[in-house]
């Protein structure tokens, strides 16, 4: 397993890991909300979930018509007050979020483990469809910046004929993994200026594996610990040395 350094000034804003699954018929939002009895102490704030579904068609005329939209409560989501922590228990699935500051990831993904235990007894899921990681990381280059690449390795090229300066970029990538069969959803942004004349880069890694599991008892950490390598060697590969020491 490769191993990289730990910061002690990580970018990371966010780290999210998520589980999807299909839960018995038996099981209702209201039954959802029973998760809280057993995580109050830590998680107070109690709010619910509401999933929206909306879009358009286009009209035999070729005319956009929107649809109306649809959905209601979907599940919970349960914040600690004092530690930047929240845990999701939806009909389609777990998610535990840490906002900054992040740890390391020993501290995290036992911690997701442990509410994930709690989630799973309670609500006996009948199958898991998908697993995932995601860490949104904010990198506050300091200007003047000649080019991107100065930062992330990976950027947005434009034209040379076309004027070379940008107020704003959105690209994403869509990565596969073959080895582990996983994909990664790779997207970079740019936020506006800081006040001490910082370009904040946003480096957003969503890694996923698609699979049915049954017994999650140990393929699915097993499968958690090869999406976090991924996710590392995306990272690591798309940053300078120059990036590096922002994080020192």
């Amino acid at each position: 397993m490769s191993e990289y350094t730990v910061f002690p000034n990580a970018p990371i804003t966010e780290a999210l890991l998520d589980i999807r699954v299909e839960l018995p018929d038996t099981i209702d939002i209201t039954k959802l909300e029973s998760f809280h009895d057993s995580i109050r102490e830590r998680f107070p704030e109690k709010k619910q979930r509401m999933a929206i579904a909306g879009g358009f068609q286009l009209s035999p005329e070729g005319v956009p018509v929107t649809l109306p939209v649809s959905g209601g409560p979907d599940g919970y989501r349960f914040r600690s007050l004092t530690e930047n922590k929240i845990v999701q228990a939806r009909m389609d699935g777990f998610t535990f979020n840490k906002l900054k500051p992040y740890e390391n990831w020993q501290v995290f993904y036992t911690e997701a483990k442990s509410l994930w235990n709690v989630y799973s007894e309670l609500f006996a899921p009948k199958r898991i469809t998908r697993i995932a990681l995601r860490y949104i990381n904010r990198i506050e280059a300091p200007l003047p910046i000649k080019d991107f690449s100065e930062y992330i390795l990976t950027n947005p090229e434009v034209a040379p004929k076309l004027p070379q300066s940008l107020a704003h970029f959105f690209m994403q990538i869509v990565m596969p993994n073959q080895e582990i069969e996983a994909s990664a959803i790779i997207t970079e942004t740019m936020e506006p200026l800081t006040g001490n004349q910082r370009l904040p880069l946003i480096l957003d890694i969503d890694v996923f594996k698609e699979r049915i599991y049954v017994d999650d008892k140990k393929d699915i950490w097993d499968d958690f610990e090869k999406l976090r390598v991924f996710k590392n060697n995306i990272f690591f590969n798309s940053i300078t040395d120059k990036t590096k020491e922002l994080f020192k």
